[in-house]
């Protein structure tokens, strides 16, 4: 059962890699869950698409008396995960996320943002809650440049 399941994770990983990027740079980046989302898991693909950057995400879950259908909010803070700055980027024109065969959630966003310059900055990538979900914090990544995966 455990085969079958990291099976489904590498092809859910693989596909969501082949549908969202071009040929270019393309950085991983581990979402770290919050407190109250301990035990979840979750990754995202940054593709660079020149002067924006595709972010594709997959989570394990999400707290406890989340409201279906799910709906997340995502967004590149200034700062990192552990000093959060201001808002540098809201990615939040389509928030509904894609249940997966495999005990999970995917959902893909875009920034108006060249990757080079999220690499060369420092930032972190936010996954919140919706409001009427109690509007919190669920995963939080660094972006950092030694990350890529090409």
């Amino acid at each position: 059962m455990k085969y079958r399941n990291s099976l489904a994770a590498l092809m859910i990983t693989a596909s969501l890699y082949g549908c969202t990027t071009q040929p270019g740079h393309v950085v991983s980046v581990p979402l770290v869950a919050s407190r109250q989302n301990t035990g979840q898991i979750g990754n995202v693909t940054l593709a660079d698409w020149g002067d924006k950057t595709g972010f594709s995400f997959f989570i394990s879950g999400v707290p406890n008396g989340a409201s279906l259908p799910l709906r997340l909010y995502t967004f590149i803070h200034k700062g990192s995960c552990q000093q959060p700055g201001p808002i540098a980027y809201a990615m939040n024109d389509h928030v509904t996320t894609e249940r997966q065969p495999v005990r999970g959630w995917a959902f893909s966003r875009s920034a108006p943002v060249a990757m080079s310059a999220l690499l060369s900055g420092e930032y972190a990538v936010v996954v919140r809650s919706a409001p009427d979900s109690g509007d919190i914090e669920v995963f939080c990544g660094d972006i950092k440049q030694g990350d890529s995966a090409k």
